[in-house]
């Protein structure tokens, strides 16, 4: 039996499992029945190496419960940056790793053939051509080297200029601390601030989504295939049933919860002739395909569709292109104007009509009004009538209501000790 590694070489297997124990967490071990009891034992003994002091052990009758807790206002940095600085590597890798960096801190670039000299002269290592030719690609793709050419030779250089360029401002550390706390892709901030030693001694983040760290490498590959007008191959997975399948799509943009702070990509699907929104952490893997010759009228086509879109849906449940909700409301003038207000800031378009005294209509027009719900609910105790071409969406809040007045003992409805309307359907 080999032994346990804390090093990983493949990220994606390791995502899922720290998203679980973060995102859903409390379960036991027999509880995490889509993988081998083998696999769920080294995944959490690397949990507890990189976040030891944020796993919270709750012990059940089934066994213990396994999740992290972690509080953003309180930490000056994401502590899940630690899984990327994970990954394995072979003796060679780490000695080569350092020697070519050292090698090169003098700015000259040089060929293969002079790295491989200058190793065996300066370092007294000896490495065949074709494995330094090899590790430079890849760190020149990576972005550690400069790639060029002298003449028809092709030569390889360590370029120093943003290093000293950070050095020599000061303020830009301060940029460092905050852009790792407050935007995707903080992973580049906190490696330069590690790389300088200055840590973050200013800014805490109240609500942050520690846990879109574990996405990055995934909406980079979208963001590169946008940049680029292709079309991709992505293995999902889905969150709830684990069940597997892939999709073909043009990637044109990124949704953001101002809510739930979850991530989508919104992609139009040529075989359905659709717009479908993908939920980020339920991809897996993106790999790059051809690139699309419509993707200037599809995104031009999202653009218009958008004024349309609650939240991420482009259809209804019915399959209706679009559904019109109409809500009528109670609204106690003037102490509650501020009601009017949130429905003329929150709408996101829909008009809002005064039509008797204290009484006001607000309608609105989307793809799918089911995803206007939580957001409709809010206004219950004041909402005097919902309808909507939809009869489902309809049917579903008033059954909700119902369950409502269910579980509070509220018979038929009826009129509150304030004034405040129920209504009973």
């Amino acid at each position: 039996m080999s032994d346990f590694q804390e090093l990983v070489k493949r990220f994606p297997k390791t995502r899922e499992y720290i998203r679980d124990f973060f995102v859903y967490g409390f379960k036991t071990r027999d509880e995490f029945d889509y993988k081998s009891p083998r696999t769920y034992d080294n995944e959490r003994r690397r949990l507890e190496s990189w976040l030891g002091s944020y796993v919270r052990k709750d012990y059940v009758s089934g066994g213990s419960n396994i999740s992290l807790a972690i509080d953003s206002n309180l930490l000056d940095t994401n502590p899940l940056f630690r899984v990327w600085k994970t990954k394995s590597f072979t003796d060679n890798d780490i000695v080569l790793h350092f020697l070519i960096l050292d090698l090169l801190q003098d700015g000259a670039a040089r060929n293969v053939e002079e790295i491989t000299d200058c190793l065996l002269d300066e370092y007294e290592v000896l490495y065949d051509a074709q494995t330094i030719r090899r590790k430079c690609n890849a760190y020149a793709k990576e972005g550690l080297l400069e790639k060029g050419k002298n003449g028809k030779t092709v030569v390889y250089s360590l370029d120093r200029a943003l290093a000293a360029w950070l050095k020599d401002n000061e303020n830009v550390k301060d940029a460092l601390a905050f852009y790792q706390m407050a935007d995707v892709f903080g992973i580049v901030g906190n490696e330069l601030s590690e790389q300088f030693d200055t840590g973050n001694r200013t800014f805490r983040v109240k609500h942050s989504f520690f846990v879109h760290t574990l996405e990055d490498e995934v909406l980079l590959a979208l963001l590169d295939a946008m940049e680029q007008k292709r079309k991709v191959r992505l293995e999902i997975r889905s969150v709830r049933s684990r069940n597997g399948n892939t999709a073909v799509c043009t990637p044109l943009q990124v949704f953001t919860s101002t809510r739930s702070g979850r991530r989508f990509l919104c992609a139009y699907v040529s075989r359905n002739k659709r717009f479908t929104c993908f939920r980020l952490d339920a991809v897996k893997s993106v790999r790059l395909m051809e690139e699309s010759e419509r993707y200037d009228e599809l995104r031009a086509r999202l653009d218009r569709n958008r004024q349309q879109v609650w939240g991420v849906s482009f259809q209804g449940e019915n399959g209706h292109r679009s559904d019109t909700l109409t809500m009528t409301l109670q609204i106690a003038e003037p102490w509650e104007s501020y009601i009017v207000n949130r429905l003329k800031s929150e709408g996101r378009g829909g008009t809002v009509t005064k039509i008797a005294e204290n009484l006001y209509r607000y309608e609105t027009k989307v793809f799918d009004c089911n995803e206007m719900l939580p957001w409709i609910r809010t206004f219950t105790g004041r909402i005097v009538a919902i309808e909507c071409t939809s009869e489902s969406v309809e049917k579903r809040f008033y059954h909700d209501l119902q369950e409502m007045y269910r579980k509070y003992q509220i018979e038929n409805g009826g009129e509150d000790a304030d004034g405040t309307i129920y209504r009973n359907t």
